[in-house]
Order: structure tokens, then C-alpha cells, then sequence
């Protein structure tokens, strides 16, 4: 099979291996396992390897390399009207070949794909949409194109759609899927009752506005001032980096809250594992990876009620729910440190649910995809 990947994803080539963001390579590595050929429509870029990426664990991988492109600004506007006829001629030449079709959404390089697809109806489709799939969310028009396109079944045919949520009124094409990180064999016995009086917390995102990183710092300095002594470490890299550090330092908080940066996949294993909460204020999610590995562990999640938390959060019963009041918030987070039953009522909860969604449930549900 002669697997294609059309995703806005950067790679990078070094030592002879195609790196890019360890969340999505790690997962592509998983769809690799049941094909014979995989190319990789996606753009190239010079640059250093971080910590948070991963190569693909598959030889001879062929990357055909496209330019990347936005429409944030006039000027990336009228750019990309120049790279666009290249970047629709490269994915419908490769589409041509390909056996089976995989998109990744949302992204640029989806919503171009979203639109060629359409003229091969009798090849075999996936794609991914790793954004919020809720029909009642405010999302920007470029996503809300993809999602129309994917879910319309006259354009889009063949092709099996993989979404975050169970929602109503939806396409028979329309699959309510997960994402997984660890395995079977990492289900460790993790006790969580043994609080050094400190109570630790983890934000795990990009240091982007809408992750929103600033209100886990100020919900952390509320609790502090109401006499909780508590830690934050946020995993992560981005714009707000400046801005928060600049925060945290006019409000003598270096000694609470800690800007780790960009880690890898077993530093922030451990991280996980010493915390006892996990927070991830974002205005928009799909899945959240880091709520739910942060339960795998026993973290209490504490997120916003966006795309499909609600449900992973059980309505509140293994997590809270944000009402994006600090006051009401630092409330819902004191109850359950100064009540041990209930913390570890909504802890076991927390890690009961994660451990569902193993790499190996995982890996079942894609060869099922896969294999025909």
C-alpha cells in the first residue's frame, strides 16, 4: 500500500530521518506499521531538532516538500496566491498515486487537500481532525471550510473522517475516535496520597494565547494567597514565554511557578507522575493530549469546557470544570485539597478513565482502518 500524508506539519532532515512535533509522529508511527510505502506532502525547514520532537520509525520515508502558507496578514495573502496553483499541482500528483489518502486537519495543507480529494472519489480516505469537532463552537471560517467539506459526503467520498465527541446530527462518514500515548505496560500503580503539603500543578501546551498559560499563573497565585502552598511547572514553548516570565517575576513568584520549556516525552512522564494536578485553560481543544495523559497518571484535570473535555471530565466527577472566574475556580480547586477523600475519589476516577485509551486500543482501532 502507498500510504499518502498531506499535513501543514514543519519536518526537519537530519542524519538521514525526518523529524517534526513528537505528538504527531509518534502517532503517524502507529498508522506506519500497516503500510509498504508512505509519502509525506508537507513543508521542509532548516532548523535544530527539539527536545519535544521525533523521527518516523520507517524507511525510506519520500517527503515532497511544499511551501508553507497562511492568510494572517495581507501580504501572507497575496503570497500564497502565488504558492497555491504549486501546492495544489504537488498533492493532486500525489494523490494520483497514493492508495490510500490520509489528511490531517485543520491545517492550511488539509484545507487545500479538502478541496483535491474531491476529484478522486473512488480512493481509499482517512483524515484526522484534531481540532474542536463541536457544531456549536466558534471556529475560524479556513476550519469550518474543512469540516464542511470532510462531512459532506457528496463532495467527500470514501473517506472515513476521525473526530473528537460523540455529537448528534452527523454524516455516516463521521467517526468518534481518541488519541492515545502510553502502553499497556506503563500502567503503573501511582499513589497520590502522599502529599509533602504541597501541591503540585502542570500546565502542558504551547505558551500561545489561546492555551491561555497567563490565567493557570494567576489562578496558581490566587491559591497562594488565600495560604495554599502550591507549585506550578508549565511544559511548553511559544510567544507568551516573554510576557510570563515578565509576570512572574514583577509578582515574586519565582519560587512557585517554574517555565520548563519544550521537554521530552519521558521527562514530562515523570512530571506527571510527581503532580497531582494538571491544568489546561485553553479556548479551543480537540483532544486534549495533556489532560489526558495527566490522568493516565492520577492528575486531577482542571480544563476549560470546550470540544469534547466535558466528556473526558465525566460533567466534573473526575476533574474541573473552568468557569474562567478565579475566585469560583480557586473555590472548586481548595475544596478538594482540603478534602483528601474526595482528591482521591476524583483522582482514581481520573486514571481509571485514561488507562481505556492505551497505544494498543489504539493500534487496534487504526488497522482496522488499515486493513480491508
Amino acid at each position: 500500500m502507498n500510504f499518502l500524508i498531506i499535513t501543514h506539519v514543519n519536518h526537519i532532515y537530519k542524519e538521514n530521518q525526518y523529524f517534526g512535533y513528537g505528538p504527531y509522529i509518534g502517532e503517524m508511527n502507529i498508522w506506519l506499521k500497516y503500510v509498504d510505502e508512505v509519502t509525506i506532502v508537507a513543508p521542509l525547514k532548516n532548523g535544530n531538532i527539539l527536545p519535544i520532537d521525533l523521527s518516523y520509525q520507517f524507511d525510506n520515508v519520500k517527503l515532497k516538500n511544499v511551501p508553507d502558507f497562511s492568510f494572517v496578514s495581507l501580504k501572507s495573502r497575496i503570497v500564497s496566491i502565488f504558492k497555491l496553483p504549486i501546492i495544489f499541482w504537488y498533492i493532486y500528483m500525489e494523490m494520483k498515486k497514493a492508495d490510500h489518502i490520509h489528511l490531517r486537519c485543520p491545517g492550511n495543507m488539509g484545507l487545500v487537500a479538502c478541496f483535491v480529494q474531491i476529484l478522486f472519489p473512488n480512493k481509499i480516505k482517512t483524515a484526522k481532525y484534531a481540532g474542536n469537532w463541536d457544531p456549536s463552537s466558534q471556529q475560524p471560517w479556513t476550519y469550518n471550510l474543512q469540516k464542511y467539506l470532510l462531512k459532506n459526503t457528496f463532495l467527500t467520498k470514501n473517506m472515513t473522517v476521525l473526530v473528537y465527541g460523540d455529537w448528534n446530527n452527523q454524516s455516516k462518514n463521521i467517526k468518534p475516535f481518541f488519541t492515545a500515548t502510553y502502553s499497556n505496560s506503563e500502567k503503573l500503580v501511582i499513589d497520590k496520597s502522599k502529599v509533602d503539603s504541597c501541591y503540585r500543578f502542570l500546565f502542558v501546551g504551547s505558551l500561545m494565547i489561546g492555551k491561555r498559560p497567563l490565567y493557570a499563573v494567576k489562578l496558581i497565585e490566587k491559591l497562594i494567597k488565600i495560604g495554599h502552598n502550591v507549585k506550578l511547572e508549565l511544559y511548553g514553548d511559544g510567544e507568551e514565554r516573554n510576557s510570563l516570565e515578565n509576570y512572574i517575576r514583577e509578582n515574586n513568584l519565582e519560587q512557585y511557578i517554574f517555565l520548563k520549556g519544550n521537554q521530552d516525552k519521558g521527562t514530562l512522564k515523570k512530571a506527571y507522575q510527581k503532580s497531582h494536578f494538571v491544568i489546561l485553560p485553553s479556548k479551543s481543544e480537540g483532544w486534549p493530549k495533556a489532560i489526558a495523559e495527566g490522568m493516565f497518571w492520577g492528575c486531577i484535570p482542571i480544563a476549560t469546557k470546550v470540544s469534547c473535555v466535558p466528556y473526558m471530565l465525566d460533567l466534573g466527577q473526575r476533574g474541573i470544570l473552568l468557569e474562567m472566574n478565579l475566585i469560583k475556580d480557586a473555590e472548586q480547586i481548595e475544596d478538594l485539597m482540603i478534602s483528601e477523600n474526595i482528591f482521591l475519589k476524583k483522582s482514581q476516577l481520573a486514571m481509571e478513565w485514561s488507562r481505556n485509551f492505551t497505544t494498543e486500543v489504539f493500534e487496534k482501532e487504526i488497522a482496522k482502518l488499515l486493513i480491508k
